[in-house]
Parts: C-alpha cells; sequence; structure tokens
C-alpha cells in the first residue's frame, strides 16, 4: 500500500487523520449545525464517534475504497474538518463527502480544500468521474461544487432521511473530460 497522500494548497494541508485530531473532532463535530447538514454524522458526537470514525476511514483505505483526509490551518496546525472520497474501482469514480467545523464557515476554505481533492482525484488516482450531493437546505455545500466547477445532474427526491425528516439531494458531477477543459 502507498503511503497516505498529503495535499497542500496555499492556506491548507490535507493529511491523514491522527488520533490527536480527536478532541478537536469532537468539538467541532458536537455542533448540531455541523451535523445536521451531514447525513452520517451523529449527534449528539462523542470521542468514540471520532475513534469509530478513524477506525473506519483507515480500514477502507487499506482496501483501497476510501481516502479521508483531516483538512489543517497551514499557519496554525489547527484541524478545521474532513473531506475525502469513497471511491468505485469498477467504475473509476468516487463520492466527495466533507464537513467543516462551524468558526470556518464563508472563508473559502472548503472550496480550497475540494480543489485539491478533485485534483488529486483525477491526477493521482485517475478517476473519471467525481461526484458529490448536498440536501437541498444546505446551499452552502452545493456553492462549494459549482465554485469547483461541478455541474448538478439531478436532484433525489426525499431521497434521505434524517432526524426523522425526508430531505431531497441535489448531486453534482465533475467527469475527467469536464475537469481538463476547466483546468486546460
Amino acid at each position: 500500500m502507498e503511503p497516505f497522500p498529503r495535499l497542500e494548497t496555499p492556506r491548507l494541508v490535507l493529511r491523514a487523520l491522527a488520533e490527536a485530531d480527536v478532541p478537536c473532532i469532537v468539538a467541532l463535530a458536537s455542533d448540531h449545525a455541523v451535523a445536521r447538514n451531514t447525513l452520517n454524522m451523529p449527534h449528539p458526537y462523542h470521542p468514540d464517534d471520532a475513534h469509530n470514525w478513524l477506525r473506519v476511514t483507515r480500514k477502507a483505505h487499506r482496501q483501497g475504497e476510501d481516502v479521508t483526509f483531516a483538512v489543517e490551518l497551514k499557519a496554525t496546525g489547527e484541524f478545521i474538518g474532513g473531506i475525502g472520497l469513497k471511491i468505485e474501482p469498477r467504475f473509476d469514480r468516487a463520492e466527495a463527502g466533507y464537513w467543516l467545523g462551524v468558526p470556518y464557515w464563508n472563508q473559502g476554505l472548503m472550496t480550497e480544500a475540494l480543489a485539491a481533492v478533485l485534483r488529486y482525484g483525477f491526477e493521482g488516482l485517475g478517476l473519471n468521474k467525481i461526484l458529490a450531493t448536498h440536501t437541498t437546505q444546505n446551499p452552502g455545500s452545493g456553492a462549494v461544487m459549482r465554485k469547483n466547477g461541478m455541474v448538478q445532474e439531478g436532484e433525489l427526491v426525499a431521497h434521505v432521511k434524517r432526524d426523522g425528516q425526508y430531505y431531497d439531494l441535489a448531486q453534482y458531477r465533475l467527469t475527467r473530460h469536464e475537469y481538463a477543459q476547466r483546468a486546460g
């Protein structure tokens, strides 16, 4: 297995999750505003949830099914969120997913992180397509996708259930061809 990738942007370092991140993960993920914008993050969020997330993502990475990065501010070394690709090798595609602690919203940080992950997916992993979804109640996530050239390809009505309520999902995509046109 190859070493875990490390990606850098002007303001961020994307690196492997570490046990030392657990207190920050718990502090940021415990905010209900973060949890309600994700499909898989429990609320309330406990240290056991963070340890489980680390175990699951490490195992999936070893199996070539996932690469999940800690998002860290380059200037301070602070853990601020997570981003990753759930890989479907059979189809040369992956689904991007991400979350960011509330104090770091609306600063363009996740847009910057997603750009690095898209580049890694196409140039490093040789993917043909990367997709991402967001609940229609979270338009900020869609803005992150559009700023990175992703194209909305559909809306899935009443597709997921969270906290006893059904939500619509907007699905976005970026293909290798679209990525190359954008980069060129």
